[in-house]
This record gives structure tokens, sequence and C-alpha cells, in this order.
């Protein structure tokens, strides 16, 4: 399955993240993994460019939301965080309001321009294992469901599937 291809550039504090083609359970990993790096490095504004984003799935939304929780809590540097989201299409707006996501998020539309200088960072994504495929998949359900009770009957079916394989995979291993 195509997953989608991001490109990333590094300023002083703010990352860019181009995120283009479908934003799916396989890409989530490499995307948690890199915000993750960069917020403990330092960085506190992360615009992502979703002018060629197709769709985002139900796993990669849970990861951004998961995300955007992580980014309205106050740093320890006392610098303001944010998450902005740089041309969504409408149906990837109407996905994030309807599991109740939205506001986790500043919308900006039009032409980015950088207030800052950036540089492109080398960035492969590696090949994530099953294991973390499925428990990244469990961890991003449970946050949707956590942050809206409607999500609740959309997911916890998913959930208890992604539990039950996970713990099937770990007594494998």
């Amino acid at each position: 399955m195509n997953s989608a291809k991001m490109s990333v550039s590094v300023g002083r504090r703010c990352v860019f993240v181009k995120i283009e083609g479908r934003a799916n359970f396989t890409s989530s990993i490499d995307f948690k993994t890199l915000l993750n790096e960069l917020m403990q490095k330092g960085s506190s504004c992360f615009v992502l460019d979703l002018t060629e984003c197709t769709l985002m799935d139900s796993t990669f939304l849970g990861v951004l939301a998961g995300f955007g929780l992580k980014t309205s809590e106050p740093p320890p540097q006392g610098d303001e965080r944010a998450i902005k989201l740089f041309n969504p299409s409408e149906r990837i707006l109407e996905l994030l309001e309807s599991l109740g996501i939205l506001h986790l998020f500043q919308i900006m539309n039009g032409e980015l321009k950088l207030r800052e200088t950036v540089t492109p960072m080398e960035h492969s994504a590696p090949t994530p294992t099953r294991e973390q495929i499925t428990e990244t998949c469990l961890e991003a359900h449970n946050i949707l469901m956590g942050i809206s009770p409607d999500n609740v009957p959309r997911f916890k079916d998913v959930a208890a599937f992604l539990a039950e394989d996970l713990k099937k995979i770990q007594s494998k291993s």
C-alpha cells in the first residue's frame, strides 16, 4: 500500500513537513517518530503542508491528534507550541471536524511564506515491524476515542481487534 511521502525542512524554531499522497497507518510511525524527535530537539512550531495530501486514514489522524494534544501542553522552556495545517483539503477538514479534533490545530490557507531560513533535512523512513504498526494503530484509535466519546462507537471494535492482535504478536516473540 502506498503511503505518504514526507519532505522535511527545519528552521530555528519551526519545522516544515510537506506531506504528499495518502497519509496512512504505515506513514504514521515515521511521522510520529520524526515529530517527537524534533520536539525533543527544541522545535516548537510545526507547519504541515497538506496541499498535496490526498487523504488521512484514522490511524494517521489519531497520531496527528496525539501530537496536537502534546503541543497544547506548555513546553518546559515556556515557548508557545503550535501545529499549523496548511491547505488541508475539504475532505481532511471534514474528517478532523467529525472526529472532534479540529480544535487542536491552526488552519492556514494560501501561499506558504517562510519567515525564517530553513534547511532541508535528510529523512528516510524505516520499515516498521508488524508489532510497531499494530501498537501505533491501537494507540491512535485509543487517542481518538479518548478525545471524543462520539468516536467510541466508531473505533471500539477496531481497538479491540488491534489489542487482541497485538497480544498474539507479542506472545510469539
